[in-house]
């Protein structure tokens, strides 16, 4: 059964060991804070990666992504071939005054196009300045920190190991072709055919026609 107060005594406890340790203040701007590796700063876009999917934009809580594309149609890569459609990414636009920093946009990125920054010094005068364009979007990508190392205890990722399998498999193969084609004068020289076995050199001494004497 706890004692009554105890709690009281403990926020007090709490308060003291508080009151008694010194302040720390930042002296920000003049020295940056040191953020976590994981900080939700702005987000970049690699627009490369980006297919014009739309599932950023589906799946945003704020509705604050505004993508624009067109289709173009892509020549048969054969003759006889069947010509491609595709789209082309005209906008991709983020408005940061309504973002609310979920993160769903670049979870939901089949294609690894959005990435977070820590960066976080973006603040306008003017409200109609935090919608990023992707010109902008692309300039947050030069600060997105590479991802952290793997634990050594870890699997080995499932694209490595595949990569890793089809270059053994290749390797083995391009073996296998330079055995096969290796000439046959590069095995023993004396069990090929044509061969007398009392020739000089072949290392079996002749022996006359009335045996040994």
């Amino acid at each position: 059964m706890p004692i009554p107060g105890s709690g009281l005594a403990k926020g007090l406890a709490v308060t003291l060991r508080t009151m008694t340790k010194r302040s720390h203040t930042a002296q920000y701007p003049e020295v940056q804070p040191e953020l976590p590796p994981r900080s939700r700063g702005v987000i970049g876009l690699f627009e490369e990666n980006c297919t014009v999917c739309m599932l950023c934009a589906r799946e945003c809580p704020d509705w604050c992504i505004y993508i624009d594309s067109h289709k173009e149609t892509v020549p048969a890569a054969a003759p006889g071939g069947r010509e491609r459609s595709r789209n082309v990414l005209d906008r991709f636009a983020i408005d940061f005054s309504l973002c609310m920093y979920c993160g769903i946009c670049i979870e939901v990125c089949p294609f690894d196009a959005l990435f977070w920054s820590p960066e976080f010094e973006y603040a306008e005068t003017d409200i109609h300045e935090l919608t990023h364009e992707r010109d902008k979007l692309r300039e947050w990508m030069w600060t997105v920190p590479a991802p952290p190392a793997l634990d050594p205890a870890a699997e080995e990722p499932k694209e490595i190991a595949a990569a890793r399998k089809a270059v053994e498999k290749a390797e083995a193969a391009a073996a296998a072709a330079r055995a096969a084609a290796a000439p046959a004068t590069d095995a023993d020289p004396g069990t090929g055919p044509g061969t007398d076995p009392g020739a000089a050199g072949s290392g079996t001494p002749d022996t006359p026609a009335g045996g040994p004497a």
